[in-house]
């Protein structure tokens, strides 16, 4: 039985039927080719002939040509569509013209910078005698010299970029100087607190190739998003052309949605996300056909990865053992090297991985993707999907509902869910935690000016006055005017001096080793295998990760290995764990306390009017955008059985509290509102549910509308808070200093509140369920409150 006739068998299999809810064949496309550009030099076509490429798509052609031209450029086409030739050709045809010109490609994660490095040496093999080398964490210090000197392409990423390469640029004077191009790869990831620290390193980058006398241009590539052309020119303070025609040929593929069967329909319960994901899996890799599932939390993934090799434990095909691996953040890179090369040469058939796989990597063919539960966006989504028929072919995607609103919103209305437009990517470059951190980097790389009467020395260009500008014609101001402001703060904190026109580095510190641009902290937590005497290194969480998840007595798994955590030093960043065999794993419960500290914007919401022609009556609620003080702290956890996944127990930690300072948009429901009226109308407990309930439906319905996860944002509800004394909901952003989420939702709120009703109304529970209220709450209560929010819904 082939591959296809397998797939169907599954498909129609009453095992699955009663419980897919859409099986829809998205139809294959043929691709739109054209001829290799005329200026593109023989030696580079040649090598692409010996790989079998003849000729171009059309895409790929306008990005040549826009980049020909002089233009920075973003390419959006789906994934498998070739996006690496675009900036391969323009970048390689450079290094060709120009014996000294030098390119810098930048991918957002470390195993994507050495996949990519393996494919660009096929192409500069033979007689294009151009270096291509990799420089990142993983380098070793010996070849790192070599890269820095001789190497024509860089790859690396943006952490490399913002700590080992921008603050020591001195070395790296005949890379800076001649700098032709700078790829960004994947540029829909550089979203939110990642994107924001991107897009500042983006303008050090810019000061120093400009102090050093050259202007790169920009080549960028993303999947699909509503707005590429905005996210591009904010990442890279440039304007940017869009190239967004694909001419990428498709395969056939079928996207199944999966509802798991209720086990309680008066409660709303279904089977768990985790366990229906891992019978597809099985399924699906039983019949030969090589599989991912998207698992979305590293908890999921080893749990999830240690039920399908049990499952799998003594079943064989072509006489071998089907070989299942867990993928996710904290691996070391010899294993995660070793599991992407097991996937390519098919010594691993299946791979439960987190979005750490969402990317470009190149793992090999794979048939069906199974995505356990929405993975907080669109686009995640399709990306997800995309890896699964990569190299042609019928391909399969299923996507397993879990318990969540917004997951049970989209089984309800699966067409909505294929019509819906990819969401927007926003970044706040100038949120002033991360502005201030970067404005301290770029001062101890390079003076800032006063004026641009006096720079410092360069190649026929000025060095970046006071507010980031060069007197470089043209030349955009990379940090902008709030350069100067966070100048005069950090003179107050005598971190940097002003003499001579120029502001100079005063600390003794080097700014960048304590800024990550991964999470809202630097420290990570080294875990450390000591089960008989080993201390082995085995893996790495950041601190607020670690809080939650490898506390004293948590159940921590690892490639399949369950370890108990012996203690958990937070000061030195050090986890002890031993190896045991335990029936359960854990899961730390979270409190989470608000301060009001600043309230900076009112609004209303939801006006009410008797007729077009009449005044307001009410509004439905109000909000003010302001800071607050969020603290949080692991107290508890739960311990939870392996399989039937009950909860069999509690234990106490003993961990300090976590303090954020960030941004939170607040919706107040006052007497006076529609909302609060509602509200007043019932008794407590019922208030307190409905408050719950919508709070509920909208965290999870919110990531529709900002291109987050929903645990970007933080939500609290409080029926009579003590800052506003009203009913009051905190919907706020998860990092310090906040990313613009909380003011982008501000914008949303009315089409989030009927958004929120439909999905209630949807619902086929009688009471409420964790697909809409969440567990034991008031649908009645909700109804009537989001009624007043929103108006009736389409009963």
């Amino acid at each position: 039985m082939d591959n296809s006739a397998a797939l169907k068998a599954i498909l129609e299999s009453p095992e699955f039927v009663p419980h897919i809810v859409e099986n829809r064949l998205i139809q294959a496309q043929e691709g739109l080719y054209v001829p290799f550009p005329p200026g593109l030099d023989p030696r580079i076509a040649g090598n692409l002939r010996k790989r079998g490429i003849e000729k171009i798509y059309t895409h790929q052609a306008e990005v040549w040509e826009a980049a020909y031209a002089g233009k920075h450029v973003v390419v959006v086409t789906p994934t498998a569509s070739g996006k690496t030739l675009c900036y391969n050709l323009p970048s390689l045809e450079a290094l060709l013209e120009d014996e000294k010109a030098r390119c810098l490609y930048l991918f957002p994660t470390k195993a994507l910078s050495q996949d990519q490095q393996s494919e660009l040496n096929e192409i500069v093999g033979g007689d294009l005698n151009l270096r291509v080398a990799t420089y990142d964490g993983d380098t070793p210090d010996s070849l790192r010299i070599s890269a820095r000197d001789t190497g024509r392409i860089i790859i690396s990423n943006p952490d490399m970029l913002h700590a080992g390469i921008l603050p020591n640029h001195p070395r790296w004077i005949k890379f800076f100087s001649s700098l032709k191009y700078v790829v960004i790869d994947e540029a829909h990831a550089y979203r939110g607190v990642l994107g924001s620290h991107v897009a500042n390193v983006i303008r050090r980058l810019k000061r120093i190739a400009a102090f050093y006398g050259s202007r790169p241009q920009f080549i960028l590539c993303s999947a699909t998003i509503a707005n590429p052309k905005e996210l591009a020119e904010a990442l890279t303070g440039e304007e940017v052309e869009l190239v967004d025609n694909n001419g990428a040929p498709r395969g056939e593929k079928r996207v199944v949605l999966y509802n798991p069967p209720l086990v309680d329909a008066v409660q709303g319960i279904r089977r768990s996300v985790v366990g229906e994901s891992r019978r597809w899996m099985l399924a699906l890799l039983k019949g030969g056909i090589k599989t991912i599932l998207f698992a979305h939390s590293r908890i999921r993934t080893e749990v999830a990865a240690s039920y399908v090799n049990e499952d799998l434990e003594n079943i064989f095909t072509d006489n071998r053992r089907i070989r299942v691996e867990a993928y996710r953040g904290g691996l070391l890179p010899n294993e995660r090297r070793e599991i992407e090369k097991g996937l390519r040469d098919g010594g691993i058939q299946g791979v439960v991985s987190t979005n750490a796989l969402e990317l470009g990597i190149d793992i090999g063919g794979l048939d069906a993707s199974v995505v356990a539960g929405f993975p907080g966006s669109f686009n995640s989504f399709w990306q997800q999907s995309g890896r699964a028929g990569r190299r042609g072919g019928t391909s399969v995607s299923v996507f397993v509902a879990s318990s969540a609103p917004l997951d049970q919103f989209i089984m309800e209305d699966p067409d909505w869910f294929f019509r819906k437009a990819a969401e927007e990517g926003r970044i706040d470059p100038d949120n002033p935690y991360i502005l201030t951190d970067h404005v301290k980097c770029a001062c101890f790389e390079l003076p800032f000016d006063d004026d641009d009467e006096d720079g410092n020395p360069g190649k026929n260009v000025r060095s970046p006055d006071m507010h980031g500008m060069s007197s470089m014609p043209g030349m955009p101001r990379p940090f902008g005017e709030r350069a100067a402001e966070v100048l005069s703060f950090l003179e107050e904190e005598g971190i940097v001096r002003h003499t001579a026109n120029r502001w100079h580095w005063a600390d003794r510190s080097f700014p960048a080793e304590g800024i990550s641009l991964r999470s809202a902290t630097v420290d990570n937590v080294v875990i450390v295998d000591a089960t008989k005497g080993r201390n082995t290194v085995i893996g790495e969480m950041d601190r607020p990760s670690a809080k939650e998840l490898i506390f004293p007595n948590a159940v921590y798994i690892h490639r399949g290995r369950q370890y108990l955590v012996e203690s958990l030093d937070i000061a030195n960043r050090k986890c002890i764990v031993r190896e045991a065999d335990v029936n359960y794993f854990t899961d730390g419960l979270v409190k989470t306390d608000i301060k009001v500290l600043s309230e900076d914007e009112q609004f209303e919401f939801g006006m009410r009017r008797e007729s077009p022609s009449a005044l307001p009556e009410h509004a439905a609620a109000t909000g003010t955008l302001g800071d607050v003080l969020v603290r949080s702290q692991v107290a508890k956890f739960k311990k939870i059985r392996f399989h039937t996944h009950e909860n069999i127990g509690y234990g106490d930690i003993d961990l300090p509290e976590e303090e954020m300072q960030t941004r939170s948009l607040i919706l107040c429901f006052g007497p006076e509102t529609g909302g609060g009226a509602a509200l007043a109308s019932m008794d407590e407990n019922a208030a307190g549910a409905a408050l719950s309930g919508a709070g509920t439906l909208i965290k999870h319905i919110a990531p529709v509308y900002l291109l987050c996860d929903s645990r970007d944002l933080g939500l609290a509800e409080r029926v009579r808070d003590p800052h506003f004394g009203v009913p009051a909901l905190y919907i706020y952003d998860k990092y310090p200093g906040g990313t613009g989420l909380s003011e982008a939702l501000s914008g949303k709120i009315e089409s989030l509140f009927r958004s929120a009703r439909e999905a209630l109304f949807r619902c086929p529970c009688k009471t409420g369920c964790p697909s809409c209220v969440g567990p034991g709450g008031n649908k009645a209560a909700a109804t009537v409150f989001l009624r007043a929010l929103a108006g009736k819904s389409r009963e």
